[in-house]
């Protein structure tokens, strides 16, 4: 039998130290890293608050002035689709003749400095209902004797729906 030939063994390897990985480092390629990290979301825009609207800032003047004055049960009811004369409706209640002229004459004050022009102004001579008309929104000023007779809130609410 011929003798086998003398097999050559490789020089043993030295082996290098892998330097330590940090906490929450991934090993490999940039590839590898990636598909690792998972799904990416898209950066999320900052979300930017609505503009008040002429109409709410009317609104907002409306109610303020009636809060300043003392008024009760202030409502205000959205009749936009509704109604063709206003899109909007404050009702609210005074306890006396002297205070509801008062609101409504303080109200027409800040309505025209706020300028809304022609704001017509029906029963201000001590009536029990005063009738506010500054364009898109209607104020009524009620005593409440005369609020729960009227009943506006149920003519105009939800119901009408």
């Amino acid at each position: 039998m011929p003798a086998s030939p003398a097999r050559h063994k490789p020089a043993p390897r030295k082996r290098v130290a892998k330097p330590a990985l940090a906490a929450g480092t991934t090993p490999g390629t940039l590839r590898k890293k990636t598909i690792a990290a998972g799904p990416q979301a898209p950066p999320r825009e900052r979300r930017k608050e609505p503009l008040p609207s002429a109409l709410d800032k009317l609104q907002s003047l409306i109610i303020g002035s009636l809060d300043d004055d003392k008024a009760a049960d202030i409502v205000t009811l959205d009749l936009a689709g509704k109604s063709t004369f206003c899109d909007r409706m404050v009702i609210a209640t005074g306890l006396a003749d002297r205070q509801i002229t008062a609101m409504a004459e303080h109200l027409t004050e800040k309505l025209h400095k706020a300028g809304v022009k022609r704001v017509q102004v029906e029963g201000a001579n001590g009536a029990d209902w005063v009738l506010i008309d500054a364009g898109d929104i209607i104020v009524h000023l009620f005593k409440p004797e005369a609020r729960t007779t009227y009943g506006l809130e149920k003519m105009w609410g939800a119901e009408l729906d």
